[in-house]
């Protein structure tokens, strides 16, 4: 068969993708983009900022302008494109801590562990490593961190979009379960000054005060708690659970909604924050996503129709879905009545 029979560029390029990944994740580790915030310049220039070898750089700055991550110019310098900002880490919703997570070597190897996952059902990290992914970042600090910096970057990019799309007039009190640096829980108390709010999460995770920058208003009515989702979670008329359950196998997922369920507010809400499978605009990230997690820390994206299954185990019954305009939707469900 031909070397140039239909299709094999576009297979060839999706085989070796991981390349780009791999060279992307060196870049924003070394934060060449920041270097090249302030204009072209040689690699051997970077090579001296960066501490890399001169040659080698130069080598991955030219791979990474043929994909218009950065620009080469006839001088032998090297520009920063508008795809490349995205790399940057001081831009809303920057993508460089998405890009470190894969300098680390367990997270980068347990990919290489699909097949056992597809073949035996199991998470591919714990059968690699003997570990939950969870028990693995708590024993190393410095990719927790990161981890950190990319979910909330993950959070500036939605955050706006789902304080602005949820109607919380009727509830004084929501806890951002799992919520991390608390950016999530910071964007609806802006956006919605009668409320009062706790970021719940594991010691660990938990920020020691707001987001720098953030205002008075805003962090009078902010509030820390720590413990463990699985067993409780402070009382409140609306619980936020973004980019949760999809972590988690369905029994797991359960067990949070329950603990949520017991100390809901009558007339509260549980608002789940998640891409919806199914959904045509997003429906490859989706899908990759959902290996993802079955790889990484053992969840599953799931349907609308699956997450209503999840509810109605837990007690509670999917009341709307709520389009954000971004790629993530709110499932809102109450207590059941019947």
């Amino acid at each position: 068969m031909s070397e140039d029979a239909p299709g094999r560029d576009e297979l060839r390029s999706m085989l070796v993708g991981y390349r780009i990944s791999a060279a992307l994740s060196v870049a924003a580790e070394l934060g060449l983009a920041d270097q090249l915030a302030g204009g072209p310049r040689t690699a051997a220039d970077l090579a001296t900022a960066v501490s890399a070898d001169p040659d080698v750089l130069h080598r991955l700055l030219r791979a990474l302008s043929t994909v218009g991550i950065f620009a080469a110019h006839a001088d032998g310098s090297f520009a920063l494109t508008p795809l490349g900002e995205g790399l940057r880490s001081d831009v809303a919703g920057s993508l460089r801590p998405l890009g470190r997570t894969l300098q680390d070597p367990a997270v980068w190897s347990a990919w290489g562990h699909l097949g056992h996952s597809v073949r035996t059902g199991a998470n591919a990290f714990e059968a690699l490593h003997g570990m939950e992914i969870w028990a693995h970042r708590q024993a190393h600090p410095e990719h927790n961190a990161i981890f950190n910096d990319n979910m909330a970057a993950h959070s500036a990019l939605v955050a706006d979009a789902v304080a602005n799309a949820v109607d919380f007039s009727t509830w004084s009190s929501v806890v951002d379960v799992g919520g991390g640096r608390g950016i999530l829980l910071e964007a609806v108390l802006g956006r919605h000054p009668h409320l009062t709010g706790v970021v719940f999460d594991r010691p660990h995770a938990l920020p020691l005060s707001p987001t720098a920058g953030v205002p008075a208003s805003v962090a009078s009515r902010w509030a820390t708690a720590s413990g463990s989702f699985f067993d409780a979670v402070p009382a409140a008329d609306a619980y936020l659970l973004k980019y949760i359950l999809h972590d988690w196998p369905d029994d797991r997922c359960v067990d949070i909604l329950r603990s949520c369920r017991r100390t809901l507010s009558r007339g509260g809400a549980v608002l789940v924050v998640e891409a919806l499978l199914g959904d045509p605009a997003y429906e490859i990230e989706t899908a990759f996503a959902d290996l993802n997690m079955l790889v990484l820390p053992g969840g599953r994206e799931r349907s609308e129709q699956e997450y209503a299954a999840l509810f109605g185990a837990a007690g509670l019954e999917l009341t709307a879905v709520i389009p954000t305009g971004t790629r993530m939707s709110v499932l809102e469900a109450r207590g059941q009545t019947a």
